[in-house]
């Protein structure tokens, strides 16, 4: 099928789906290394240590993980709804399909799965992102999928969020999502710093950089979701409303603040009420442990040494006095 001098308007098949973004694949896969490099150290851990370890760093790495990819989910507001809808611009044909909308903080996903997947001697499975960022123009994004001839749906839903759109959300939801974007990045740093901290003597400080770390996610979940008090964009497809909701991106970093959160009160307490058992379970103890038992051990050497000495000469002292000793000359 072509239109307008030979041109394909429609793509015969849908993108690489948002969740196996590039970025995406790449952070996990850091981490992946990170944790799979610790546990092949973890043997050589005696003790409890191992599993003091074991529990500190895969609990570090979770956060750190979560805080580094919801920066590139795109499912931190999502909607779906199935209807019959138009699928061609100067067509009336109709097909039934299920409309997905996932907002992120750096764009819209909008999805498109035809129900079957094959109607109208089409394969009608699309994945399209519109991205905000500053060095890129939804505008643009937006005019380049009119001139490609994306399906009207696709098209219906990121003209709501253009910049001149009906709605006029584009422009809170671009500012809330740098903003949020801004406030974990800092709360990325707040991580590093505490892990450092954790590894030194100083534990207590990390504790408190682990409250700041929270903080911070708390405050990018607030920046998003200001978002909901803008009154609500009407994305309707005939009879049907698509409606969005705050999905699994929010609640799984409003969660892992509070993990921080958690982390971070129990160090202080620990570190005020019992510092001894919050050192050995960070194994800051095993140092001085081994140094107290080389000095007792050097002292009880020492000890008998000088004790079997001793004996020794009284035994020599005593035997002189028994024998009678000839002296030739």
């Amino acid at each position: 099928m072509t239109l307008f001098d030979g041109i394909r308007p429609f793509y015969a098949q849908g993108r690489t789906t948002f969740i196996f973004a590039i970025a995406l694949l790449v952070v996990i896969l850091v981490f992946l290394v990170f944790a799979s490099t610790f546990l092949i150290i973890l043997p050589g851990i005696r003790g409890k240590g191992r599993l003091y370890s074991f529990c500190r760093v895969i609990t570090s790495l979770f956060i750190g993980v979560i805080i580094v990819v919801v920066n590139f989910t795109s499912d931190w507001e999502t909607g779906y709804v199935t209807a019959n809808t138009t699928y061609k611009a100067f067509s009336n044909e109709t097909i039934t399909a299920r409309v997905g909308l996932q907002i992120g903080l750096a764009g819209i996903n909008v999805t498109l799965q035809g129900l079957p997947v094959n109607q109208l001697n089409e394969t009608i499975d699309y994945n399209e992102n519109f991205l905000w960022q500053f060095e890129l123009n939804y505008d643009e994004e937006y005019h380049k999928s009119l001139e490609r001839g994306l399906p009207n749906p696709i098209l219906y839903i990121a003209e709501k969020f253009n910049t001149h759109g009906p709605c006029l959300v584009h422009m809170q939801y671009r500012f809330c999502g740098h903003y949020a974007t801004a406030m974990l990045w800092v709360a990325f740093c707040a991580w590093v710093i505490m892990n450092i901290l954790f590894s030194m003597s100083t534990i207590v400080y990390g504790g408190y950089m682990a409250l700041v770390t929270s903080a911070f996610m708390i405050f990018g979940i607030i920046a998003f979701g200001t978002t909901q008090n803008h009154p609500q964009c009407i994305i309707q497809f005939g009879s049907e409303t698509l409606k969005t909701s705050l999905s699994v991106s929010f609640w799984l970093t409003l969660a892992t603040a509070l993990l921080c959160f958690i982390l971070g009160v129990i160090i202080i307490l620990m570190d005020h009420y019992n510092p001894e058992k919050l050192r050995t379970f960070f194994i800051l103890n095993g140092g001085d442990d081994d140094e107290d038992e080389m000095g007792d051990g050097l002292i009880n050497q020492s000890f008998t040494n000088d004790f079997g000495e001793a004996l020794y000469l009284n035994k020599m002292k005593n035997s002189f006095k028994n024998k009678d000793f000839v002296v030739y000359t």
